[in-house]
Formats: C-alpha cells, structure tokens, sequence
C-alpha cells in the first residue's frame, strides 16, 4: 500500500529566486528571517536535510542528513498561493493571474455591487487586519461591503458576522467568482469574515477560499482517475476547487491540520494526502511577525517526530513551500523564493542531495511516477534518485 504526504508549509521561502528583482523581493529569505528569533528551533527537520539544501546557510547541516533533499525553482509568473500549488500538482503558468495594485475596475465592482444589492467600499489592496480596523465601523453602520485585494490575485470580501451571515457571503464569494472571469479571472475570492466590537475587529476561522479552476490536468486528477485517494487537509481541496480530490477536511489552524495528518495516517488507503499548514503565511508572514514565524516553524519541528513515527513501509513524506513570505522586509507580501524539498521514507535515500531543481513540478511527476502513472504534467521525476 503505498502512500504519499505531500507537507506545504505556507511562505517557507528559503531564498531569493534568480529572479526575485523582478517581483521586486531582492534579498528575501524567509528561514534565514525566522532563525534570527530566539524561538526558532528546528533539530528534527536538520535530521533530514533541510539546512544541507544548497543555500541554506543559516543554520549547520547535518553531517549524514537522514533523508533526500533539493531546492526548488519556482518556474510560473506568479508568487501566490494558487500559481505556487498548481506548479506543484504539476501545471506551469507561463501567464500571470490578474492582479490589481489600483483596486477593482468600476464595472467589474457595479456588476457585483447589483449582483448581491449592496455597495461597496475600500476597494484598495490592503492588510487583513488593517481593513477591518479602518472600515470595519462603516461596514457594520451601513452594511456595505469591504472589497479589497493585495499584490496577490485576490478579490476579498470581508464581512461582519453580525452584519452578514457566514453563508450569505459565502454566496456573495460565488457570485463574485462567476463574475471575475476572463481577463478578471484572479487567481481567488476569499471571504474574510470577522467579529467583535469596534475598535477590536477580529477575523474569526470561517475564512473560505473559492478559487478559479485549474486550466488543465493535474497530479490530482492523474491519481483520481486510476482509482487512488487523494485527500485533501486544510485549503488544499479550495485552492484546486476541488478538481481531482476524493476526499477532503478543512483545518481551522496548524495544529488541527496536522492533528488531521496523523488521523489520516493511521487509515488504510492508498495514494496521495495532500496538507497545507497555512498560519506561516496568514498569521506571521503578512504581519512581519518573526518571532510569531519562528514559534510555528518550532511547534511543526516538535510534532514532526509523531508523523514520521507512523510512516508505514512504502509511505514517502515530502515537505515543501509554495513561495516565500519574508517578516523582516518591508513587505507584507509574498516573496519570491527557492523553496526546500525534503523526502523521507524507509526506502528513501539517505544524505541525497539532489541539488537545485528548475520547477515545483518535479514534485508531481515524482509522485505520479511512484503510483506508476504516465503522465503529461509538467517536472522531471527524481524516484530513481531518492528510491
């Protein structure tokens, strides 16, 4: 019975990309950021070969690492959740996704606003938690909608609980996201809702991400049809609108997505579970919060240990990041970055350094190679290197 766990660490950047002065990110390094906290430890994932990837300098690797590792090149035109997870399933986007640094057409915003009969207000990219702060009182006294976005492709409505129910703007996100298509097609629709009492706003769990569908095939739909599970922790089954998933479990933070791993990981099925730890880039990237950074990158080290405790003879885990999010640069943004592949298993290799990579997309052709699967996709496979 074979089975794969495929790990995203949310913005764990290991590096500036070759080409991050173009995204406007020279210098990012995300790890090297969070290891300048006293919280940051990190032994279990030194075991295995993270601080031997090629660049990663700021901490000693492991003299006999006890797993194979690379460093991965981000190929796609983007720096988001949604390009990032795609090159990983193995899709490659040579186009970017829309982004919108001056806020929301006109039209785009009229159609929408007669759509769920509300207006709308902000309209700007914004912090998460500044919006609310700054428009959070107006939305609640006139029930208008705040719509903003951020260097990401994103059209965000956030809402009050009180204001608007959770399901309401759950249909409001639906609405937005048959309206931005086309040449608005962003990336995703996110309801961000939040309670409390003016001033002290706070953004509550019942996020919702309602993303565009993938434009072609994945390692996802690969797995699918030749009858394995591929299931779905966290934001995985939204970010791929739940295209190639056969099972699926939202996760409210880190700690209950790997709570969900292990449960996981203890039933009998074969294929894919597929995890996204998301509080690395919600809670501490986008804050410029290190310590905050450095204490997650901590908690996940310290339960690491219980997950390879239940890997099971023909199991492979793999941890990995989808971009970077930097908390000491100015910018509260997504950094483009290397980011690390780091593979463990009983018949994995050992102390493997299989240097650095062109794409994310190695990851899904090494997975769809491993349930002897031909595929398509984009990536270049490594098993007969890591097995």
């Amino acid at each position: 019975m074979k089975r794969v766990f495929l790990i995203v660490l949310d913005s764990f950047g290991i590096g500036e990309a070759p080409d991050a002065k173009d995204f406007h990110d020279e210098g990012s390094n995300t790890i090297k950021a969070a290891s300048t906290s006293e919280f940051f430890s990190m032994p279990n994932m030194q075991k295995l070969g993270l601080f031997n990837i090629d660049g990663v300098d700021c901490r000693e690797g492991n003299e006999k690492p006890q797993g194979s590792f690379a460093r991965m090149t981000e190929t796609s035109k983007g720096k988001d959740t949604t390009i990032g997870h795609w090159e990983i399933a193995g899709i490659q986007s040579m186009k970017p996704l829309p982004t919108y640094p001056d806020g929301f057409p006109a039209d785009v915003l009229e159609k929408f606003s007669k759509a769920v009969n509300r207006g709308v207000i902000c309209n700007k990219p914004y912090s998460g938690t500044d919006v609310i702060r700054d428009y959070g009182k107006e939305h609640v006294e006139t029930g208008d909608l705040i719509v903003y976005t951020s260097a990401d492709s994103v059209f965000q409505i956030a809402a009050h609980e009180d204001v608007v129910p959770i399901e309401t703007l759950y249909e409001y996100c639906r609405i937005a996201r048959e309206i931005l298509v086309g040449e608005h097609g962003v990336g995703r629709v996110i309801a961000r809702p939040f309670e409390g009492e003016y001033p002290d706003y706070k953004r509550t769990s019942r996020r919702h991400d309602f993303s565009i569908l993938p434009p072609q095939e994945t390692m996802l739909h690969n797995l699918k049809d030749k009858g394995l599970d591929v299931i779905a922790v966290g934001k995985i089954n939204d970010i791929f609108a739940g295209q190639g998933i056969t099972e699926y479990v939202y996760t409210s933070n880190n700690d209950e997505g790997i709570d969900r791993t292990l449960e996981y990981m203890d039933k009998e099925f074969e294929g894919l579970c597929f995890i996204n730890l998301v509080d690395f880039d919600m809670l501490y990237g986008h804050r410029n919060d290190v310590d905050g950074y450095a204490k997650a990158l901590t908690n996940f080290d310290n339960r690491l240990p219980s997950i390879l405790e239940k890997l099971g003879e023909d199991d492979i885990l793999m941890i990995t990041a989808d971009h970077g999010c930097d908390p000491l640069t100015p910018s509260t943004d997504h950094s483009r970055e290397y980011t690390p592949w780091v593979i463990y298993g009983k018949k994995v290799k050992e102390n493997n350094n299989l240097g650095t990579r062109d794409t994310f997309s190695d990851i899904a052709k090494t997975i769809t190679d491993y349930f002897g699967i031909t595929s398509g996709i984009a990536g270049k496979s490594v098993l007969k290197d890591i097995i």
